[in-house]
């Protein structure tokens, strides 16, 4: 049985506002888009003020009840910057006046970086907001799968979005969606050069419904194929002040830590989407489980975040309890680090989400990999994580 918090009491959470639900690109693999998915359509092209004020006032009474000290909202999309950037300046604008005296308030941005110009770099400067962009490698590979509405690529305006980014001192990482079959070392290097200092490199979103042809196409390990020689070159001759998110925190949890990624690890993801129209939702990568799978049925006009607790015994699980380790990991000698993989990866129509990740072989060899590279092996793990656990209880 679960318990719904007290009134008083609920987990610390972090925000993503789908502030708008259209986007100037059609990138093949998205899960938004292209997957299946079609409630998009549905939704109201941009948030309106109504719906982000309400968003705004539900974050402030959630802040709150669970008396976090800080908090993070993303505006997310679709692709934001279609709003303009004036329209996001009031949008960052209210959010400081709604929370400023609450929390300390982190405004971030998940862009495709194809619209940035002069204008957003001084208002993302102004308003101090971090960026995400999404960029997969050079031209070559970037533009087979990342194109605009008429197939035409869409590289050289995202690097072009990136280079403004990166000369007008605004913080951001870069988002790469693996290339399947593509040079990893080649992709890296290219982010490199660009001045990318942050980088997430992200496992492409297939469930085990369709992921065979890919098998066929790439072989049993695509992913681990195009990462395992940036790790030996991060790991060789890299800098510190280079980060990859995934081999981080993979040497986070080899090490006894936790996880700070939701593909590693079944700790609460601790984050909510809030729609253009108000819907509040979970995860929304589930859309390529199949359409409603990231809905909740809730809206920030009547409802709290934590209602989620009586509402949607998955997305429950997911922000606020954490995941289940799925039984056929129960035995894998990584069933406490890799934890079962990202929760999308592991479903499939016969058996829900007890099943590991589609990319189970992949980070078997990366974890592998990673464990001889730090000179850890798992009951070096299981003991540091003891200790650390030990240590947590009695602080």
């Amino acid at each position: 049985m679960h318990a719904t918090p007290e009134p008083d009491r609920a987990p610390a959470l972090q925000f993503i506002l789908k502030v708008a639900s259209r986007c100037n690109l059609s990138c093949s693999y998205c899960y938004v888009y292209n997957k299946g998915d079609e409630s998009w359509r549905d939704r109201p092209s941009f948030m309106s003020d109504e719906i982000a004020a309400a968003a705004l006032r539900r974050i402030r009474e959630h802040c709150g009840r669970s008396a976090q000290g800080a908090v993070r909202i993303t505006f997310h999309g679709g692709e934001p910057c279609l709003a303009g950037p004036a329209r996001f300046a009031a949008w960052c604008d209210a959010a400081r006046t709604a929370l400023g005296d609450a929390c300390e308030l982190y405004l971030s941005m998940q862009t495709n970086g194809t619209l940035l110009d002069d204008e957003w770099i001084r208002v993302l400067r102004t308003q101090q907001v971090s960026v995400g962009l999404s960029l997969d490698g050079p031209a070559e590979v970037h533009d087979r799968f990342r194109v605009d509405h008429a197939g035409r690529g869409s590289h050289r305006a995202a690097r072009h979005g990136l280079e403004l980014l990166r000369d007008g001192g605004v913080p951001f990482q870069v988002l790469s969606v693996i290339q399947l079959g593509a040079s990893g070392l080649a992709v890296h290097r290219h982010l490199l050069g660009l001045g990318a200092t942050r980088i997430h490199y992200l496992l492409p979103d297939f469930t085990h419904d369709t992921i065979e042809p890919v098998r066929r196409l790439f072989g049993a390990t695509p992913c681990a194929d195009f990462l395992l020689p940036i790790l030996d070159e991060w790991w060789a001759s890299g800098s510190r002040e280079v980060r990859i998110g995934l081999f981080w925190n993979m040497a986070r949890v080899i090490l006894g830590g936790d996880s700070e990624l939701d593909m590693l690890g079944n700790q609460p993801y601790r984050y909510v989407f809030v729609e253009t129209g108000g819907d509040i939702e979970g995860l929304d990568v589930l859309r390529v489980c199949g359409p409603s799978f990231a809905t909740t049925g809730l809206n920030v006009l009547r409802d709290d975040f934590v209602a989620i607790y009586d509402r949607s015994e998955v997305q429950r699980k997911l922000i606020f309890e954490g995941p289940t380790l799925p039984s056929p990991c129960r035995a894998c000698p990584e069933a406490e680090t890799c934890g079962g993989g990202y929760l999308p990866h592991r479903y499939a129509a016969p058996r829900g989400f007890d099943n590991a990740t589609v990319w189970c072989a992949d980070m078997l060899l990366l974890m592998g990999r990673m464990r001889r590279l730090l000179d850890v092996d798992r009951e070096e793990t299981r003991q540091r994580r003891t200790v650390l656990e030990e240590l947590h209880r009695d602080a």
